[in-house]
Parts: C-alpha cells; structure tokens; sequence
C-alpha cells in the first residue's frame, strides 16, 4: 500500500463528496414523486451537487494517487480540507432540511382530475379549473413550507367544483416567500376572472398576507389556512378576510391565532375547526410538532372547505 493511504488524505479529500453523493441518492430515491412535482430548483440543486460531487470524488482519487507527500507542515492543505469537510455538513444538513413533505396517494391521484375540474399542472404551479360554470372570482393558494403543492388538490379540487378557478404557486425549495410576487403573474393571466382571492396554509399564509396587504391591485379577499399576518391589515377595511385555525393546531396554535387576531381587520371572520391539526389542511400525512386530531380528516376539511367557499362568495358577490 502507498505511504499516502496510512495517511488520513484519503478520508479528508475523497469523504466530503462520498458523503455528499450518498445524501443527494438518499434524498432522490425517498421524495423522488414530490421533487419532481415541486418547482424545479431544488431539484436542479441537488444534480448540481450531484455533479460536483462526483466531479470532487474523481479529482480527490486523482491527487491521493499523485501525491504521496506527508500533511505535515502543510497547513493550508490542512485548513482546506477542514473547511470543505466544514462546507459538506452545512450543505448537507441544508438539502436534508429543504425535503419536501409528500403529497398522499390520494393527492397524487387527485391530480387525473375529475368530471367537473380539470387539472393543469406546470412547473411553476397547478391550475384547477372548472369546466363548466366559471365565477368571476379566482383563488391564488400558497402552499405551507416544503410542502408537496399537490397534498391541496383534494380539498382545493372541490372548491374549484363549486365554480372557482384556483391557482396553487410552486414556490422555489419550497419556501412561499421565495415565489412572493406570483399572484401578480397569475391574475393577469386570467383577464375573464375580475375578482381574485390570495390565501395559504401555514407559512403560504403568511405570504399570501403580505401579498394582500401590498396594495396590489385586484385582490379583494384574503383566506389563512393555520395561519396569520406578520404584519398589520388592521387598516385595510376593504378586504374581506377569513382565517380558519383548528382547535388542536400544535403548530399555528389556538394561542398564537388569538394573538394577532389584531392584526386583522376588524370584520375579519374567524372559523376554528374543532378537534382539527395542522396537517388536515393538507394531503400530506402526519407532520412533526402537531397536535393529535380526534375528527376525521374529511370532516375537518369538509369545514375548511366551507369556510373558504363562503369568503369566496362575499368577494363574488359583494354587497351593493
């Protein structure tokens, strides 16, 4: 055996893009479907580290093998190979967190469509729209942090059945702030649809309402799916809003809704499902940190649903 591979070169050179190799296969082979459901960036970002990690793996078996020099008194090799062992956890760690959380079977199947709604799915978002009856009003939907987009097809699909164009936005890593600006793009896009919804769950929520509250023109109603503000729309008393929380939240708690219910205007209707969680406003199974439900899932989004079927209809037909 060379002089070079008793040495720990091997580790500190070749380690890094294993490492990395192996948690970019990890990630793609167990959210496979929801990647490449999501917009695309994550996805580039993972062949991108893919690449260069196979890139770093062949040139550190290069310079093992051409490099039979001891480490010592070499401190700036030293530091380099420190700092990129440093660089891989952090990137690592960052890839592991942006993963996205799967839409269900019944989601993903939800996407086929039904005889009232059609589906189009694109890389930037998912558009239900009925194919008969068409209300001048639309939804722009945000979903919650690395969420699939495609977990809120079911319920959204039923809200679209009742005359609704919806429009879900597939932020970039799964972030709604990273695809803020979108709702504007949407609504021109749909020049018969005069009047227009923003909402979210969770983290889309909070998008959604800083969306509504920047003096965009053509956004009447503002719907919040377990979530709230971080601003203040006390002031702006002409949009008609609905916040919709469940009673056993163990994320956008009962006590964080009545925190900065304040923070809405004051004509703001307040819906709380009772025996609902976090992760009923979506397909996407259980998620860390929430409560335990005791309704059935379909029951609590039969609620949801209601409750933003009604904004809709104050925003379609406002009072003369």
């Amino acid at each position: 055996m060379p002089p070079v591979l008793r040495q720990p070169v091997l580790w500190w050179v070749l380690g890094p893009s294993v490492v990395v190799l192996v948690v970019v296969a990890v990630i793609l082979a167990t959210r496979w479907g929801a990647i490449l459901a999501s917009q695309p960036a994550y996805l580039t970002t993972l062949v991108i580290v893919g690449v260069l990690g196979l890139l770093g793996a062949a040139h550190a078996r290069w310079s093992v093998r051409v490099s039979a020099r001891p480490l010592r008194g070499r401190a700036w090799v030293v530091t380099r190979r420190v700092l990129a062992a440093v660089g891989t956890l952090v990137l690592v760690v960052v890839l592991v967190l942006l993963r996205p959380l799967p839409a269900t079977p019944n989601a993903v199947a939800a996407m086929a469509g039904t005889s009232t709604v059609a589906v189009i799915d694109s890389s930037s978002r998912i558009e239900l729209v009925p194919r008969v009856r068409r209300a001048r009003t639309g939804l722009v939907f945000f979903p919650g942090a690395l969420v699939d987009p495609r977990a809120y097809v079911p319920l959204l699909e039923r809200i679209a059945a009742d005359g609704y164009t919806v429009d879900i936005v597939k932020p970039p890593f799964g972030i709604a702030f990273l695809a803020a600006g979108a709702p504007t793009g949407i609504i021109a896009s749909h020049p018969s649809i005069t009047r227009w919804v923003v909402g979210g769950h969770s983290l889309g929520g909070v998008a959604a309402s800083s969306y509504a509250g920047a003096d965009h023109h053509g956004v009447d109603g503002l719907v919040l799916w377990a979530s709230y503000p971080n601003g203040s729309l006390a002031g702006n008393t002409s949009l008609l809003v609905t916040s919709v929380s469940a009673s056993r939240d163990g994320l956008a708690t009962p006590a964080k809704i009545e925190a900065t219910k304040g923070r809405l205007p004051p004509d703001t209707r307040f819906v709380v499902v009772e025996g609902a969680v976090h992760s009923d406003f979506g397909d996407y199974g259980s998620q860390r940190g929430d409560g335990t439900a005791t309704i059935p899932k379909l029951e609590a989004q039969r609620q949801i649903e209601q409750a933003t079927v009604d904004l809709l209809l104050r925003v379609d037909r406002p009072p003369a």
